[in-house]
């Protein structure tokens, strides 16, 4: 099985965009907020991500950082 196979995808709420096109984001799992980043093609694309838009996840292992990999 591999890595990629493991990683579920997991919902957040945009809560505020800081520099660097990193982001603030509230899980819809728990009331956790953690720090989260665009992905690559996200960036390449100008996709745009505002505060309260939905967006999809891939958690770090430590499950304190993400990476957005999706706008919903």
């Amino acid at each position: 099985m591999s890595k990629k196979d493991k990683e579920k995808p997991v919902e957040g709420i945009i809560l505020e965009a800081l520099p660097s096109a990193t982001f603030k984001v509230k899980l819809a799992n728990g009331n956790e907020e953690i720090l989260a980043y665009l992905a690559g093609k996200m960036r390449l694309y100008y996709i745009k991500v505002l505060p309260g838009d939905k967006v999809l996840l891939e958690l770090s292992p430590d499950g304190k950082r993400g990476r957005i990999i999706r706008r919903l």
